[in-house]
């Protein structure tokens, strides 16, 4: 005898998660996630204040991004949480007083955990080709690496690979310099 066929996780289902977990939708599937560690939530906000002055506010940059922290995202069926998420100002002018975006962004950052890098690495990036996400990067702060994707043709192809302390510039956010190790600095200071 078969089993009744499972009834795809919904919004519903994200409201209910308990409190302190990050609840997605992949695939019809409800994946809970506990909060980030403390390596992963410092370069996540490291990040942010490296690129938020040049590129959101326009201070010492170009501007014209809205970068946003965990930003609830509706693509499609699938519900998901990038760690940071960027759209260019001309494709997100309003928005409107809402609890998520249905407007997949111009580029995601994934910080990766032990818990959470598979389904980064594949789902996640999977459902943002999907959706046309032009550039994705993935930062490692226990291994203290970059990796930069662009989206071409429908493929995420491999711009480049950083560690440690380099100091590069990387798309769409190569107007600037970005120097490594401003990210690992409180990833560093906890391992001591």
């Amino acid at each position: 005898m078969s089993q009744p066929a499972k009834k795809p996780a919904s919004y519903a289902d994200v409201l209910a998660a308990p409190e302190g977990v990050i609840a997605e939708v992949i695939d019809g599937e409800l994946r809970l996630h506990p909060r980030p560690a403390f390596p992963h939530a410092a370069v996540a906000s490291a990040l942010g204040y490296e690129l938020g002055p040049p590129f959101d506010r326009g201070k010492g940059g170009p501007g014209g991004w809205l970068i946003l922290d965990e930003p609830e995202l509706h693509l499609g069926a699938d519900i998901i949480v990038p760690d940071l998420a960027g759209w260019r100002v001309e494709r997100l002018a309003s928005h409107g007083d809402v609890a998520y975006l249905t407007l997949a962004p111009d580029w995601i950052c994934e910080v990766l955990s032990p818990r959470t890098s598979k389904f980064d690495r594949s789902d996640k990036l999977r459902i943002y080709a999907r959706e046309q996400v032009r550039w994705s990067w993935l930062v490692d702060p226990l291994q203290r690496t970059l990796e930069v994707f662009r989206l071409e043709s429908g493929r995420w192809v491999l711009l480049g690979a950083w560690k440690d302390d380099d100091v590069i510039r990387a798309e769409p956010f190569d107007a600037i310099e970005l120097e490594l190790a401003a990210l690992w600095r409180r990833v560093a200071a906890s391992d001591q």
